[in-house]
C-alpha cells in the first residue's frame, strides 16, 4: 500500500475515533443524568435503570471500537495493515475499506468467530 493510502487511512481511523470518544461522552453524560429530574415513581425508576444499563452498555461497544481502531493505527506503524493477522495474507481492499480496523480476511475472521482464537 502506498504511503499516501496509508495517511489518508491513518486520517479516517483518527476522525473515526474522535467521533466514537465524542459519543461514548454523550452517552455517559447522559446515563449520569437520567432519573435526577425530580421524584420519579417506581415505573420510571425502572424505564431509567434500564435506559442507564444499554447506556453505558453502548459505551463498552464504543470503547472496544476504540481499541480496535488503535490496533490498526499500530499495524500502519508496524507496516502490517491490511494484512490478515491470522493467515498473513492481504485482506481484501473492499473489506477494508468497509472496516478500515479489521484484523482478519474473511476466511480467518470465521474460524476466529467459529473456534476462538
Amino acid at each position: 500500500m502506498e504511503e499516501e493510502q496509508l495517511q489518508e487511512i491513518r486520517n479516517n481511523l483518527l476522525k473515526m475515533r474522535e467521533e466514537l470518544l465524542t459519543e461514548a461522552d454523550k452517552s455517559y453524560e447522559a446515563s449520569q443524568s437520567l432519573g435526577k429530574d425530580g421524584v420519579p415513581d417506581i415505573g420510571d425508576m425502572s424505564s431509567n435503570s434500564y435506559n442507564q444499563e444499554v447506556l453505558m452498555n453502548l459505551s463498552e461497544a464504543q470503547r472496544g471500537r476504540v481499541r480496535d481502531i488503535d490496533a490498526a493505527l499500530e499495524r500502519i506503524d508496524q507496516g502490517v495493515y491490511g494484512l490478515c493477522a491470522r493467515c498473513e495474507e492481504e485482506i481484501s481492499p473492499r473489506r477494508m475499506e468497509v472496516r478500515p480496523f479489521s484484523r482478519y480476511c474473511v476466511d480467518c475472521k470465521s474460524e476466529v468467530e467459529k473456534f476462538g482464537e
